[in-house]
């Protein structure tokens, strides 16, 4: 009985050192470890590759956000997001468009409606927000066509938190852009080609522009 007693004290005082060694490895020294590697070589990327402005930070170059106008009634949770038209505007996550599961970019919330391409919610959705592109991109002497339009313009991405939009998009915004700021129109097509971001190693993925980074630029440029 004693010899029983023995090894199962020895056997369970194994498994305690066990325990206690692979919990200070696992759980203490290569978490640090990784955070410490992270920290020395990717410090912008392992803290959420934040930009900032003047020091105070205004967003992340991974996360897209809105740009509405404020609520007539703050404390209105049913009222409609207005975009501000003076600012180069995202997906349809904005609250412009309805295809999305996440309708204002809340971090909490990730994904797309998974319906199908003939379904007719959807179908509407698309439609509804193609002539509100249309309608909020016109300006002196343009006039947007059906054509004009986009697929990123209309549709939300699968995370409804894309931070990017196309060239075509961004273009396709710039005269109502450089009227709602006074600008030439040449100079925030300037803006545009300046923030088109090429393929991934030149050949993989689309090109792209971070709307956070041009509507930095954009504010640069109004207040010089």
């Amino acid at each position: 009985m004693s010899n029983s007693v023995g090894s199962t004290a020895r056997l369970i005082g194994a498994g305690l050192r066990a325990l206690l060694v692979l919990t200070v490895i696992t759980g203490i020294l290569y978490p640090l470890a990784v955070t410490g590697v992270a920290q020395a070589l990717f410090s912008d990327k392992a803290n959420g590759s934040e930009i900032k402005v003047d020091g105070k930070v205004v967003g992340s170059e991974l996360i897209g956000q809105t740009y509405n106008l404020p609520k007539k009634n703050p404390d209105d949770a049913e009222e409609a997001a207005r975009p501000d038209l003076k600012w180069f505007q995202p997906r349809p996550s904005n609250g412009l468009g309805s295809n999305s599961v996440n309708t204002q970019y809340t971090l909490i919330l990730s994904g797309a409606t998974n319906r199908s391409g003939d379904n007719a919610d959807l179908i509407q959705w698309v439609t509804d927000t193609k002539q509100a592109v249309i309608a909020d991109n016109k300006a002196r002497g343009y006039q947007p066509k059906p054509s004009d339009v986009p697929a990123d313009a209309v549709t939300s991405s699968g995370s409804g938190l894309d931070p990017h939009i196309s060239p075509e998009y961004a273009q396709l915004q710039v005269h109502r852009v450089a009227e709602k700021n006074n600008l030439d129109v040449a100079q925030v097509e300037k803006l545009v080609e300046e923030h088109t971001e090429g393929r991934t190693l030149g050949f993989m993925g689309e090109p792209t522009v971070n709307v956070l980074k041009l509507n930095i630029a954009l504010k640069e440029l109004t207040e010089k």
